[in-house]
Parts: structure tokens; sequence; C-alpha cells
């Protein structure tokens, strides 16, 4: 299947070889220039209002100046951050999504990240950047004396990428080196001040307006699953369970846990109620723990539908309770599958005991060799969850006996290791010096198959639910803006989320309610949410990028009139030379440091 990006090329190819051809014969219109896929539409129009603009010369200039001490930081803090992801792209050249060429492009659809249910958003939150960028620079050549050639749209092929405002060459190397340094400051300075704006609306009405409904919201559900053969799917919200009201996750688990009947009615807000035959699925397994002892299938997780569990020990199971009831008391189980069966022990899974600490200390392996924990002193241990909270009963100095399973080789190996307790170091309470992995012996079930979205997580994390003006009454502003720039994409950074945040699009908005000082404009403060939030994301982009010191950014321009004040001053000769060699080399490695930041992974992973 051709997938978008290749369709987005093919279009830019298509277009640039029929306006070239259309250039050649003349008939393209003076103020459209082509220059391959780039097109630039001119205009003269715009200088008068801006000339009326600029007559408060004094406060334009001391923003200018403004603008410039913050440009200087953000460009010491880009080089830095661009020089270090180079050098990482050779120590780590390991190919993430994020890192894919295809998603340092804007474009819904394109870039996985962005969906075309957010377009509208993030096209008026491009739009916005791009005009007060280059109104920025217009503006401040007006209040320093510099002329302007045109004002315009660039597009790539057909796809808006940019305005520019053209200063005349002439008159603006006649400005000196403040003026100039002012007018290429003064487009990422607007940028940072709509940011400045839009997390202010975000953080504080408009989040402050909004909560998460209640019930559990379904993000989507396991392919094979009992949720999923009912019909159940994602964008639903759970709100009872045979008559109980479940308003959370944690409450759906305990109604679960306490019926004992295989099948349950499942009521939806706004949709029909449905009757769910639970069964038993394997959502996770850590590698080797389904292999089978000789003589066994063993469980084969490859396929797209995960097996479900049948049996234990040949026992009929169908619901978690019943799986933990079948493994209690054994420390060796037989399950059965509908993908194969396989013998295991069920306990703890350590991925690896930590050297010097006390479990390698009684003689546990250190190298790489995973074991299963089943007893730890007088606890049956049958889960990570059981072996923390029987740690959690002990102090440091306590002498426990460990009972554990060596995973090596075709058998488990059954072990006991006299464990002499430590004081945490990262806290209060016992230590035991192991790495575990989540669940049964690295498995994880489920006996209904549904994946909650993360909706109160995602609301906490724009500083929802604090109030009528939301975070900006708990002094968390700056966390808030570090969550937008990563909540596009925080499930490749943070496992603990399953979703990407991309703004209140309809495929979630049933998630939330609106409530507070902006309850009467109803559904369209999800569109002022959107707004805001795709605003200052962008801008906040565009500004930092902007000031990566290499030409022809701003930050390349800033880095040259900079350098010239400095050298000026120095008691030396051939500082023009001197200019050009430090803004070159400092472009020249930037310029690498952007190459190796995108295509690097790809490249040096596939060598």
């Amino acid at each position: 299947m051709v997938s978008t990006l290749t369709w987005v090329l093919a279009g830019v190819l298509l277009y640039t070889l029929v306006a070239m051809a259309l250039r050649a014969q003349g008939k393209i219109p003076e103020y459209i220039r082509v220059q391959g896929p780039i097109t630039t539409i001119h205009t003269k129009r715009g200088r008068a209002f801006l000339n009326w603009l600029a007559s408060p010369r004094r406060f334009w200039r001391a923003w200018g100046n403004f603008g410039v001490g913050i440009a200087l930081v953000v460009m010491i803090g880009m080089f830095v951050t661009v020089l270090l992801a180079g050098i990482r792209s050779f120590s780590q050249p390991e190919a993430t999504p994020v890192r894919n060429p295809q998603n340092v492009l804007v474009i819904p659809g394109v870039n996985d990240f962005l969906p075309m249910s957010a377009a509208p958003e993030i096209v008026f939150g491009l739009v916005a950047g791009l005009i007060v960028h280059e109104g920025g620079h217009g503006l401040l050549c007006r209040v320093e004396d510099i002329d302007i050639d045109s004002m315009g749209l660039a597009l790539f092929a057909f796809i808006p990428i940019g305005a520019f405002v053209e200063p005349s060459e002439e008159s603006r190397n006649r400005a000196n080196r403040g003026a100039q340094t002012r007018m290429f400051a003064a487009g990422v300075t607007n940028n940072f001040a709509i940011t400045l704006v839009a997390f202010l609306l975000l953080f504080g009405p408009i989040i402050g307006s909004i909560s998460v409904v209640s019930g559990v919201p379904v993000g989507k559900t396991f392919p094979g699953s009992a949720a999923g053969a009912s019909g159940i799917e994602g964008g639903d919200v759970i709100t009872s369970v045979d008559g109980q009201p479940v308003a959370n996750a944690s409450e759906l688990d305990s109604v679960l846990v306490n019926t004992t009947d295989r099948t349950v009615t499942v009521e939806r807000q706004d949709a029909p109620a449905v009757t769910v035959n639970r069964t038993l699925m394997i959502t996770r397994a850590v590698p080797g723990v389904l292999d089978g002892r000789p003589g066994e299938t063993g469980v084969n997780i490859s396929g797209a539908t995960p097996p479900t569990i049948t049996a234990v020990n040949g026992t009929a199971v169908y619901t978690e309770q019943g799986f933990a009831d079948a493994i209690q008391n054994r420390s060796l189980v037989t399950v059965s599958t509908t993908a194969g069966n396989a013998t295991f022990p069920v306990g703890a899974y350590v991925t690896r005991a930590s050297a010097g600490d006390p479990l390698d200390e009684a003689g546990a392996p250190t190298n790489g060799t995973p074991i299963v924990i089943t007893q730890f002193g007088e606890t049956r241990v049958t889960d990570t969850a059981t072996l923390q909270t029987a740690l959690a009963q002990h102090d440091a100095g306590d002498e426990v006996t460990v009972e554990a399973y060596v995973l090596q080789g075709e058998r488990a190996q059954p072990a006991t290791y006299n464990v002499s307790l430590v004081q945490d170091p990262d806290g209060e309470g016992a230590y035991l010096g192991v790495f575990l992995q989540g669940g049964t012996s690295g498995l994880a079930v489920n006996d209904f198959g549904i994946d909650i979205y993360p909706a109160e997580g995602f609301l906490g994390l724009l500083g929802g639910g604090s109030g009528p003006l939301g975070g900006l009454t708990d002094g968390s502003f700056v966390r808030q803006v570090f969550a937008v720039l990563l909540l596009p994409f925080i499930s490749v950074l943070d496992p603990n989320f399953s979703y990407n945040f991309a703004g209140f699009v309809p495929e979630v908005v049933g998630f939330y309610t609106v409530e507070g000082p902006l309850a009467a404009l109803g559904g369209g403060v999800f569109t002022l949410a959107n707004v805001t939030f795709w605003t200052a994301w962008i801008n906040l982009q565009l500004g930092m990028f902007n000031l990566v010191p290499a030409f022809p950014l701003d930050g390349g321009h800033i880095l040259r009139t900079s350098t010239e004040a400095v050298i000026s001053r120095l008691p030396i000769e051939g500082g023009r030379r001197l200019t050009t060699a430090v803004t070159i080399s400092i472009s020249l490695v930037m310029l690498a440091g952007l190459f190796l930041m995108i295509f690097g992974p790809g490249l040096l992973a596939s060598t």
C-alpha cells in the first residue's frame, strides 16, 4: 500500500514540473516566483499599515531589545541541544518514530503525530505563527528605517510553509548592528509572545472549564477480546457493570474482580447496554516463559489475536479472579490456551539480581539469567505486586528465606536463598536488590479486553481540576509548558501512556464535559482548547527552531551581528574575516547536527 508521504512527494514533483514549464512559457505573473518546488507570492501592499503601526518607535525598540535578550539565551540552548542530539545519533543511532524524517513536517496526515482531525487548529496555529513572525520583521524594519522591497507568502508546492518580509538589502546594510539584530529577533519574539498568551488562556479559564466525565473511557478494545465481541468500541464510556456504577478504572476493576459470573451486563454513556461473555486473554508475556517444557507445544503469542487461556491445570478459567484462585497454591502450573500449552513457575519475574545486593549475596545469578520468586518468607508470591507488598512488611536486617525458580535451559530449576535484607537506598524500608517485570511471571492477563484512555491523566498534565483558573493557581506553569511540548508524542517517551494527545479531537471529546466559567459556550470550549493548544505548540516550536544559530535562520543572522559586535571591540585586525569564519563554522556544525538529528538514526541504524 502506498504511503501518504509517497503521494505527497509525487504531488510535489508533479507541481514542480508543471510550474517550471509554465514559467518557461511566460504564463506565470511577475509577482509569483517559482524556484523548484518553492513558490513565493510577492506584494507591496501593507507597508502603509506597518508605517502607522511603527509610530511609537521607542516602545518597539524596547520590545526589540527585550526580544534580543531572550533570543540570545534560547540560541545558546538550541546550540547545545542540536550539538548533543547530533552526537547522540552516533552513540545511540536507534531510529524512533519521533525522529522519522516525515515527522519533521508540520503536516497533518503526513506527520504520524498530527491527525487529520486536528488539521483546522494546526493550520490556524501555523498561519498565526507565520503572520506574527514575519509581521515582527516587517514592523521592526519600519521602526529602524529599513526599506521593504516586498512581502508575501511562501509555499512548498501547494502547501503554505511561511510568510516573508523582504527588506531592501542596501537599506538593511546601512542600518547599525543593533537595529539589524532587533529586526532579526522580532519574529521569534512575537512567536514567544503569542505562545505565552495561548498558554495563559489554555491553562487558565479554558482548562478550568473542562472535566472528565464519570465513567471509564474506552480508548480501544483488544482484537478478539470479550468486550470487542460484545460491541464495545473506542470512544465508549462505561458507566456501570451489572447495575453497579463505575466512575473510573479502579472501580471497574473492583467490580469485575468481585463478580464471579462469567457473563456481565455493561451499560455505556449514550449507547445501548451490552452483554459481555468474559474470556481470559494474555495481553503481554516475557519471552521464554511460555515456551513450554519438553513434550509441550508452548504458547505462540506472535499472532494478530492474543491467545486466550482456557484452563489452568485442567480446570476451566474465564476470569482474572478465577486465574488468581487457580494459581494461588501451586508454584508450577500448566496453562492451556487457544495457541498451545505450557508449564511454568508462578511468581514475581526478576529480570536480574543487582550485583552486590542481598539476593546476589545469597547466591542468585547476576549474569542476566532471570528467576521467578514463588515464596518470600511466609508469603506465597503469585505476582510482582504480592512480592512488593511482602517486602514492605519487613525491615532492614531481617533474615528471609526466598524460594524461586531459575529460568535456565529447558526446565526451570528450583532454588532457595537465605537473604539478609538491607536498607532501601532510595527510601525507607527493606531492599532486596532485584529488577522486576510486572504481572504474574511476566504475564499480563485481561478478562474484559479494553484499553482505557488516560483522559484524567492528560487533563491533569494540562492543569485541569484546579478550580476556575486551571493550572494558573498551582505554580506548575513551567511543567505544563513542557508537558504540552511532549503530549503529541508522549506514548513514545513514556510507557505509562499508550496514547498521544492531539487535543480534544472528535475521537476523545466524549470523555470530557464542560462546566465552570465558560460552560455557556458548550462544545465551543473544546474548540478554544484545541486552538490555543496547537497555537502555543506550533509557535513555541517555530520560535525555537528559528533560533538555531545557522543560516538562513534568524539565529544565523543574530549570530553574525552579535559576533561582529564582540569582535569589533577586540584589538585585532581582520575582524570581518574572523566574523565570517566564526559564523560559517558554527552554522556548518548546526546544519550537520540538524541533518544527523533528522536523518542520522535511519542512516546509521541501517549500517
